[in-house]
């Protein structure tokens, strides 16, 4: 089914292109517009731009760029079509669709076939849940005794499969369902060595829906709650789908789309490790709780959350020897210049279990007074450990200070390494002598990998870690070792490109505007430069684009270009749009400078661009002239060609004392 042009126009018109991107990551207000660190690209520093005058995001880091419509196709992998159906559906618009042709369905995107069928799987099992006598004696029996209600269990959108080999995918195939979309899914398993049909995976299992971030149904997570003799006492307790074309686990978070919103507004997240720790943990009024799910934290995992807030509490259960193992992988948190603390509950206990046991205020105030920083806390369980063997203590600082050194920041850096060295009862500049011993190792380590006369030369002296007693410093380069120069350089572009740049962007975002009554400035700076044709091919469209609609009378908007067919051309006007910088308010309120935009002096601007178009046209055409000079097969020749040189070096250099005097 393909979706009708009224009711594309109504999602469009609905989307906030605020809204929409701020489901995915956290925005900042920056000036008139916003920004936050990429979704599609790592990076610490924010580039990514959304203006929400124009509806429309770039980045400038990776030049990712377009609408709401576009934002969903890019962070979801999805094609228009569902990337329409998502929007729709955040809108509360109802879709009326139209038949597809043959070659149309054909092209349908696999990864919208499996977010349909995983949508119906998780209504079916709530339904099952709510509805079936099974459902409600053993699902919904289960889940009253951990006390989820009702509104919680639609929350999170839990169900109940039934306990027969078929009960789902009998439905699914019912309704049009192709087995091999249920495979894909991970919703059937087939039979061993059968040409067709299989088995339901999650049979006789209360259900959790995986969402992604942006609230799509992406996986389920299942737990068994009969124990029976036979193959099912050998089942294992919880079972998750299978990896999918839209499920990678180590990219997920549970819980992330019911979070984000108390993540961002209370700009912290605890993570704890099941399914029912963050259930429990919102029915109990802490909303800002995700779970990675018995997996190891994964890079991944993290930058999400990154997305969102930089302030991480781990919440542990009472199991040190879990803990241990968990420790050695938290550097990870580190390096991506996270703030992360450990809260650890008493033995036996989990958040579940401890949050139903003392309520919820007495939790909120354990959180609190239990929560410690991650470097203080792994020193303290790893001197507790130690003991007094002074070859375990040693060990001990090599493992502290390993953390401390994966730390982006140089002033965390050196807080941490003066608490620790307090707790240790060590000199402070010792713990900094490891530190620089760790980075010179990692940087010789890599070495390598790089050319001999790099390899061989002699390093200009030892990376200093700095202290607060000695009063050295230390910074980004003390730690990390710069990237290597890359070998790959972008083509030059000539002034003349630039020139045509300007005098386009001009056009695009300017030439509906009037210089003056029925004088806009598309007629303006097209009067002006009669004769003169473009080199680069796209901006030469677009020039031919305005001159002849202006032979009709008309002047392209710049609204035409933002929504134009071609990628290119949406993309350029996207750039010209978007403004990397925005100007500080305190010129204006404090100093009472006042800095005129753009289009309180499009007089001077278009002629300006005019006198500097025509200037590169000129030079382009000396730098033609010198080189027929050189290939001159005549004195007469050469002379013919240096007198036309010194006729367009003349209008140059008239034209560059016309521009010093405009800018002067």
């Amino acid at each position: 089914m393909r979706i009708n042009p009224e009711t594309v126009e109504r999602i469009k018109l609905a989307a906030d292109i605020v809204e929409v991107v701020g489901d995915f990551v956290s925005l900042k207000k920056k000036g008139a517009n916003y920004s936050a660190c990429c979704p599609f690209h790592n990076e610490k520093t924010p580039s990514f731009n959304v203006n929400p005058v124009r509806q429309i995001y770039k980045c400038f880091g990776c030049g990712a760029a377009g609408d709401s419509i576009k934002f969903v196709m890019d962070v979801d992998n999805v094609g228009y079509g569902e990337a329409l159906r998502y929007l729709a559906n955040k809108y509360n618009i109802e879709i009326e669709e139209e038949e597809m042709t043959d070659e149309e369905a054909l092209r349908q995107n696999e990864r919208e076939s499996l977010y349909i069928i995983l949508n119906f799987a998780k209504n079916f099992y709530q339904h099952q849940l709510q509805h079936s006598d099974e459902g409600q004696a053993v699902g919904l029996s289960y889940f009253r005794e951990r006390g989820f209600s009702n509104e919680i269990r639609q929350k999170f959108e839990l169900g109940y499969s039934l306990d027969t080999w078929d009960a789902f995918s009998k439905e699914a195939l019912a309704k049009g369902y192709s087995t091999e979309i249920l495979e894909k899914a991970g919703l059937l398993i087939p039979r061993e060595g059968s040409s067709g049909g299989g088995y339901d995976r999650f049979r006789g299992r209360v259900i959790f829906p995986i969402h992604h971030v942006g609230g799509k149904v992406i996986a389920f997570g299942a737990r068994i709650l009969k124990s029976e003799s036979g193959q099912k006492a050998n089942q294992p307790k919880y079972l998750n789908s299978p990896e999918t074309a839209v499920y990678h686990k180590s990219d997920v978070l549970y819980g992330i789309f019911q979070a984000k919103n108390a993540i961002r507004q209370l700009d912290h997240c605890y993570l704890v490790e099941g399914y029912t720790d963050v259930i429990s943990l919102h029915q109990a009024g802490i909303e800002n709780v995700v779970a990675s799910s018995g997996t190891s934290l994964t890079i991944e995992q993290i930058r999400l959350i990154g997305r969102f807030t930089p302030n991480v509490t781990i919440l542990y259960d009472g199991d040190i020897a879990g803990i241990k193992a968990a420790l050695r992988g938290l550097d990870l948190v580190l390096e991506e210049g996270l703030n992360v603390n450990i809260v650890l509950f008493p033995d036996g206990e989990d958040p579940d279990s401890y949050v139903r046991k003392v309520g919820a205020e007495a939790f909120k105030t354990y959180l609190k007074k239990a929560s410690k920083d991650f470097i203080t806390f792994k020193t303290e369980v790893l001197l507790q450990d130690a003991g007094n063997d002074p070859f375990r203590l040693a060990a001990v600082i090599g493992e502290v200070v390993s953390s401390i050194v994966k730390i982006p920041d140089a002033i965390k850096r050196q807080v941490f390494f003066h608490r620790t060295s307090e707790m240790m009862n060590v000199d402070e500049q010792m713990l900094i002598s490891e530190g620089n011993k760790l980075v010179r190792k990692q940087q010789t380590q890599k070495k390598p990998d790089r050319g001999s006369a790099q390899q061989h030369a002699a390093p200009e002296g030892p990376a200093d870690l700095g202290s607060f007693s000695d009063g050295f410093t230390f910074t980004e380069e003390d730690i990390f070792e710069p990237e290597p120069a890359q070998t790959y350089e972008p083509p030059q572009k000539s002034k003349l490109y630039y020139q045509e740049e300007a005098f386009t962007r001009l056009l695009v975002l300017f030439g509906t505007k009037e210089l003056e009554p029925t004088i806009t400035v598309c007629q303006y700076v097209l009067g002006e430069i009669e004769g003169i044709d473009f080199k680069d091919a796209v901006f030469q469209h677009l020039l031919t684009l305005f001159r002849e609609n202006l032979n009709r009378n008309y002047v392209p908007p710049t609204d035409y270009f933002l929504n134009h067919h071609e990628s290119e051309i949406r993309n350029l006007t996207i750039s010209w749009l978007t403004s990397k910088y925005e100007l500080s308010e305190l010129w204006s309120e404090k100093y009472e400078i006042y800095v005129p935009f753009e289009a309180d002096v499009l007089d001077k601007t278009a002629f300006i661009n005019i006198l500097r178009l025509k200037k590169a046209f000129i030079e382009e055409k000396m730098k033609v002239c010198l080189n027929q000079a050189l290939h001159a097969k005549s004195e007469d020749e050469q002379n013919s060609v240096m007198s036309e040189f010194m006729f367009y070096k003349g209008i140059s250099m008239a034209a560059a004392k016309e521009l010093g005097s405009v800018i002067g």
